[in-house]
């Protein structure tokens, strides 16, 4: 049985377990390990802290993922701060959005918290131009902080499949999108035998991965992982899964990468294996509750998310519980069988994007499912699909950037509906897309829009 520890805060009283504070609590760790009288006891006061801080930092120990006000965000920090709880300020970092990202990025800058200081800077910084007028009300450093960061910019790959080396493949450009100028610059070609053809790519700390993928009519499965490292444009490989596989779904977070289904030899898997970027292996997690090809997924506040379509017209949702490598199913919806369906979150918000009925499947639909609430929302309207643009849908911030060859079209995401904003050039390349976003040093874009404008002349 645990030992119950009773915790005064301001006038309140707050009954815990010791073991859960000395686990996840630098604080309290060293309170109780260091021999002193305080070590024994099972009573102590905390001064100078919140109660409602202390509250939410017991709540967020227990698994809670609770959302914040601003005065809620302020004692959290303080709290996180004081007692050193590395959860704790991993789920204020999850929380970061355009609302509350200047009092994360003061609150952090007060209590010396640089990882949400610098994770709420990098937010603003690519919001930068929504919130002009708030942050010239920073004080100086600060201001001069967020300006020394590189934001973030669209990216692009089409599908590729390895072909013979001698032949001239477009495909393998991958481009930004130089949202000014309103065109897209190459970026160069991923490497000779890589494919993005029915491979999983995704992005993390700054680097894309590519794993899997399929060449020719065959679909014979490519056996070498690619990662593009975005802060020194360079190419290296990586070790690819135990089970090989095409169609496969790569999700990054938190130092690992995680690849979900797919197929090896025209035979669907339900295979679920995880690459750890420190160890550089792989390991098997816990299988999908079917086979399937490429199923949808995104994470969204710090958890990881796998849709599936079951018979009876029927989607479940699961999270995949990084700690215990587990899914768990947290909700369906039945609808009409689509054409195919990809997901992305936004905040407590996940959209599951679909085709229309067999009439008008170049329409699209749009389902919510809050995890706050638990509940199920459809979107006002339709959304169109022609030639695939939702289903290439990558956030950043509150804004949707989807891509087709005919434009990319740019969504502001408001309650409950996708209002478009701007229209920016399509990317002219034919088949399935992978987008995603980098952050490219000033140096690499700038050699890229010559190289661009000169392409005779080498840069790169």
């Amino acid at each position: 049985m645990m030992a119950k520890l009773h915790v005064t805060v301001e006038s309140t009283v707050f009954t815990t377990d010791k073991e859960l504070l000395v686990k996840h609590s630098e604080y309290f760790r060293a309170l109780f390990q260091s021999g002193m009288r305080e070590s024994s006891q099972d009573e102590i006061q905390l001064h100078n802290l919140g109660a409602m801080g202390f509250l939410i930092t017991l709540r967020v120990l227990d698994g809670e993922r609770p959302l914040l006000t601003g005065e809620e965000i302020l004692e959290a920090v303080e709290c996180a701060a004081f007692l050193q709880v590395e959860v704790l300020m991993k789920h204020l970092v999850n929380l970061i959005d355009s609302d509350n990202c200047l009092v994360m990025y003061e609150a952090a800058a007060t209590y010396g918290l640089l990882d949400l200081f610098h994770e709420a800077a990098l937010y603003i910084r690519d919001i930068y131009e929504l919130l002009e007028k708030e942050i010239q009300s920073l004080p100086k450093d600060l201001i001069q902080y967020i300006d020394s960061l590189t934001p973030s910019v669209f990216v692009a790959v089409g599908a590729h499949t390895p072909t013979m080396e001698f032949l001239e493949d477009p495909s393998r450009t991958m481009c930004f999108l130089n949202e000014k100028e309103n065109e897209w610059v190459s970026l160069g070609c991923i490497p000779e035998n890589a494919s993005t053809f029915l491979a999983g790519v995704t992005t993390l700390n700054n680097k894309v991965y590519i794993v899997g993928g399929a060449r020719g009519a065959n679909k014979q499965v490519v056996e070498k992982s690619f990662c593009y490292d975005g802060d020194n444009h360079t190419w290296s490989e990586f070790a690819s899964p135990h089970q090989l596989r095409y169609e496969v779904t790569l999700v990054g977070h938190e130092g690992y990468l995680y690849a979900f289904g797919g197929e090896y030899e025209r035979v669907p898997v339900a295979y679920v294996e995880k690459y750890s970027l420190s160890s550089k292996n792989w390991s098997f997690g816990k299988d999908l509750p079917q086979p399937i090809a490429g199923p949808p997924a995104t994470r969204t506040m710090g958890r990881i998310f796998v849709s599936l379509w079951k018979p009876q017209e029927t989607t479940i949702v699961y999270e995949y519980d990084t700690d215990k490598d587990d899914l768990i199913s947290i909700s369906s919806i039945r609808r009409p069988q689509s054409y195919g369906h990809c997901m992305v979150g936004h905040r407590d918000n996940l959209y599951i994007m679909r085709n229309g009925p067999s009439d008008d499947f170049l329409r699209c639909t749009i389902e919510n499912y809050n995890l706050s609430t638990q509940q199920w929302t459809t979107l006002s309207g339709q959304y169109v699909n022609s030639k695939g643009a939702l289903f290439t849908a990558v956030i950043r911030g509150d804004t949707v950037f989807t891509l087709n060859r005919m434009l990319t079209l740019i969504y502001r995401i408001d309650t409950c509906t996708w209002k478009p904003t701007k229209e920016k050039c399509g990317f002219n390349k034919g088949g399935s897309l992978h987008t995603f976003f980098l952050r490219l040093p000033p140096k690499i874009k700038l050699m890229a829009s010559k190289l661009y404008k000169n392409p005779h002349q080498s840069y790169l």
